[in-house]
């Protein structure tokens, strides 16, 4: 593991599996290039002479590229470009895209994840079989997690900058989403 002060840049890439934290170690003075993604070391470079360039790499499916850009003589600036998009830009089409809860089921830490361009839903980064039906003002997505009975419900919120708003239930018990849990500073609730 690196000393914190070898880190210069790290970024938390949301995909359909979790969110991948990753981790870029720049030393100026030997050139050192050390990429990790989720702990995981991917890339090392020792003994550059260019401490400038960019540095290419995968986390899934997705094209992620480390820009070191020179800001003057010691100072560096470092970007991550996600599939060809700066990583703001991808954040905030992730974020549109992508809803997802987290649950203990069966003692496992979850993750629920529903592509809503797609409407596929991902359980630990693996698509799931599912029936979705048309009810009163809106859909029900159904599907299974072991033995537990799930639905993804999708009603209009009745405002226009709203939209739609989607519900999570296991075993008829509401999971809160991600952000819904920021905004109400709860737990992850446990699903025996």
């Amino acid at each position: 593991m690196p000393a914190d002060g070898d880190i210069v840049a790290t970024w938390n890439v949301p995909l359909h599996d979790k969110i991948h934290r990753i981790e870029f170690e720049h030393g100026t003075t030997t050139g050192k290039r050390v990429i990790r993604v989720d702990s995981q070391e991917i890339l090392r470079r020792d003994w550059m002479f260019k401490l400038v360039g960019k540095e290419t790499f995968k986390v899934g499916n997705m094209k992620c590229t480390i820009n070191v850009e020179a800001l003057g003589t010691f100072a560096y600036e470092y970007s991550l470009e996600v599939n060809g998009k700066t990583f703001q830009k991808f954040r905030e089409e992730q974020s549109k895209r992508l809803y997802s809860w987290e649950a203990l089921v069966a003692g496992q830490d979850t993750r629920i994840v529903l592509d809503k361009e797609t409407m596929e839903v991902w359980v630990n980064g693996v698509k799931i079989d599912t029936a979705g039906e048309f009810v009163d003002n809106g859909t029900e997505t159904h599907f299974e997690i072991g033995t537990h009975v799930c639905k993804i419900s999708a009603q209009s919120s009745g405002r226009k900058k709203s939209g739609v708003v989607h519900t999570l239930y296991i075993d008829n018990v509401h999971i809160m989403s991600q952000e819904e849990r920021r905004r109400n500073q709860t737990r992850t609730p446990e699903l025996k």
